[in-house]
């Protein structure tokens, strides 16, 4: 098992290392390069932006609306600009998928072209026109106080050897010596981790606006639900339980009680001081034991390791018996009913056994959470991806399983990786 790492900006900025960790750099490296893209955008937004400020301004001073070539200027460029955002947003979104990479190694597939039609027909469609004004009307706002604070910090820093020049410095008041400017340029240096702070809760923010914008309708298609009719999988389960149940009474059952029969009527035959009678006592423990077993079976099968170690034990131990790496961070305090942790677990087993047969994965992560009523589990590998219910490699049987608990599966498993699994399991009673 390998040591946990945070996968994503807003996690690592908890931490005490994050000052001197890659991630600070990542966040500098995410908002510079976001700059050329909210600058076209805003720029583009300007055009129509502008004369509409124009003109709302005339409306409010002379209380008369503006000329008619204005006017027309105005509705075309509204019209054009409204016809073009589901286009223009495609690219857009697209490269932003990609950077978000840069502050969160979270997977979040790429959406491929529905078509024209499409585009503007669907509500993905339109969140990602509305994250693109959202990038080039309030980001470069955002950006610009932001700027203003760091060039206010470096003017603190720095003014004790601006303050010999022959005009004072001015930051909240004129600054004539140096001796006036020390005081400052200590406290623009205590304020550097700060702004540090400023650059990550910047870039953070920025990361959770596009992933819930861009992430949250691709999700609907790229993390294809794979659960299916409810009514119709519990029906099927109970009647799966219900043959193995007939099976087992009617077949397995009498030859073991027999057999069971057959070993007690031998241990009474062999005296105690023979050899044979210890290895007769054993076979005969294990012949009821395994009846118990087949009673288990035919009301569910629940392994043993959940009812000695619970579902993070349970876990832990599959993790340890995997064939490749595998990071377990489980966080569910608390008692959870019997069927989500039994689902639960062999979501788990059945994703790892998956890894290491078709993902051909050289390490895996699993985790376990609680988001309100839901307990969620979440397996990922860094593996060739692809992965396709319809190519049998267990996930249908899964979401049927996950589906029967009244939860839901979602995969994201792009060629070329990384695999995601997210099962979701209400936990109410």
């Amino acid at each position: 098992m390998t040591s946990e790492h945070p996968r994503h900006l807003a996690a690592t900025l908890r931490r005490r290392d994050w000052l001197i960790s890659a991630w600070p750099w990542r966040a500098l490296a995410y908002l510079v390069s976001t700059v050329p893209i909210a600058g076209v955008l805003s720029v583009g937004l300007l055009v129509i932006g502008a004369p509409l400020l124009a003109a709302a301004n005339a409306l409010r001073l002379h209380d008369r609306p503006p000329e008619i070539p204005l006017m027309l200027f105005l509705a075309v460029g509204s019209l054009t600009l409204v016809a073009l955002a589901p286009i223009v947003s495609f690219p857009v979104a697209a490269v932003e998928r990609w950077r978000l990479g840069l502050v969160d190694g979270r997977p979040l597939p790429a959406s491929p072209w529905p078509g024209l039609a499409a585009r503007y027909r669907t509500a993905a469609g339109w969140r990602e026109v509305a994250y693109l004004f959202w990038l080039g009307g309030f980001v470069p706002v955002a950006y610009w106080v932001f700027l203003v604070l760091v060039l206010l910090d470096i003017g603190m820093v720095t003014s004790p050897w601006l303050a010999g020049d022959s005009d004072p410095v001015v930051i909240w008041r004129p600054i004539e010596s140096t001796g006036q400017a020390i005081p400052y340029a200590v406290v623009g240096l205590l304020l550097l981790p700060v702004l540090c702070y400023g650059v990550g809760l910047l870039a953070a923010g920025q990361a959770a606006v596009a992933r819930w914008a861009l992430g949250s309708p691709v999700d609907a298609a790229a993390l294809r639900e794979v659960a299916r009719s409810r009514t119709r999988l519990v029906g099927a389960y109970e009647a799966e339980r219900r043959r193995i149940e007939r099976d087992l009474h009617d077949g397995a059952q009498p030859r073991l009680t027999s057999l069971t029969l057959q070993l007690g009527l031998a241990r009474l035959d062999v005296p105690e001081d023979s050899p044979a009678a210890r290895p007769l006592a054993v076979a005969h423990d294990q012949a009821r034991g395994l009846m118990v077993m087949l009673r288990q079976l035919v009301h569910g099968i629940r392994p043993q390791s959940l009812t000695d170690l619970g579902l993070a034990g349970a876990v832990r131990e599959l993790a340890d018996a995997a064939p490749v790496a595998v990071t377990v961070h489980a966080d569910v305090d608390g008692a959870l009913p019997e069927i989500v942790e039994t689902t639960a677990y062999f979501v788990v087993s059945e994703a790892l056994s998956n890894v290491a047969r078709h993902a051909g994965a050289t390490r895996a992560e699993v985790r376990l959470s609680r988001a309100g009523g839901d307990l969620v589990v979440e397996v990922s590998d860094d593996g060739r991806g692809g992965a396709d219910p319809a190519r049998g490699t267990g996930l249908t049987g899964l979401a049927d399983r996950v589906a029967a608990a009244d939860g839901r599966l979602l995969l994201a498993s792009p060629p070329g990786g990384p695999t995601l699994v997210r099962v979701e399991l209400p936990c109410r009673r």
